[in-house]
């Protein structure tokens, strides 16, 4: 019998440190600003509702979108990007201001709703899942047999970085994690925008907003470039988020 190579658990720190600092950020802040069962709710409602969306829109268009535009990393990015801006963060406003207006949220429960998109999509979405993924692929290759080889055969040429020896996965697992902090932050910034217009009825943090779902031009970009630069650049422009919510709402 073949014995394979199986996937080394160092990888489940990636998954299981952000599921910690996804937590972590939700309680740390639930001391300062207790965040309720709605934010959580409707943060979940948000973000679950945008996830369905995209992939309905992508069902729909992404066969056509993809014929005219001949495979220009640019369109792909701008295809990404608007839907980004218009089903997460649109959508998120929509539902923050459905919450403001029955009094289910308030000014102060900003950050713990954008705390809460991020949450779903880091903590759950991602986290959880990568970690059952790779759980599950751990016990399939120790069991053997016909499954553990199609398993490896798939593994190894999809995501070789799995079978890395430690220190030649330690670099991916920072960045991935990097990727994950800058999330957070655009998720904290957009959220904590939507319901300070929601509940000002201001606009102009709305329109701010808004083009910081584009983060995710970026993303077919990533194969082009060295994984550490794409993952700068990602980090800067969530932190220019960050900084422009703060100045914004610094008053």
């Amino acid at each position: 019998m073949t014995i394979l190579q199986n996937v080394d658990p160092v990888y489940m720190l990636q998954p299981l440190i952000v599921i910690g600092f996804s937590i972590g950020t939700i309680l740390y802040w639930h001391r300062k600003e207790p965040i309720t069962k709605y934010v959580l709710g409707f943060s979940l409602l948000a973000y679950g509702g945008a996830v369905v969306a995209k992939v309905a829109f992508q069902y729909l268009t992404a066969p056509t979108f993809l014929s005219l535009s001949q495979g220009s990393l640019w369109l792909l990015g701008l295809y990404l990007g608007l839907q980004t801006v218009f089903f997460e963060v649109g959508g998120a406003f929509l539902v923050a201001r459905f919450a403001v207006s029955r009094r289910w949220m308030k000014k102060s429960d900003g950050v713990g709703y954008g705390l809460g998109l991020a949450f779903w999509e880091n903590g759950v979405l991602l986290g959880a899942t990568s970690l059952l993924s790779l759980i599950f692929y751990s016990i399939t290759i120790s069991d053997g047999g016909v499954a553990a080889e199609n398993l490896y055969s798939l593994l190894s040429g999809s995501q070789p970085q799995l079978f890395y020896a430690p220190l030649q996965a330690l670099p991916f697992i920072a960045w991935g994690i990097l990727e994950r902090i800058s999330s957070l932050m655009a998720h904290l910034s957009w959220g904590h925008l939507c319901v300070k217009s929601a509940v000002t009825r201001r606009k102009k943090y709305l329109f701010l907003a808004l083009p910081m779902g584009l983060i995710d031009f970026l993303v077919p970009f990533a194969a082009t470039m060295p994984t550490s630069l794409f993952e700068i650049i990602v980090f800067m422009l969530a932190s220019l988020c960050v900084l422009a919510t703060v100045y914004a709402t610094r008053k």
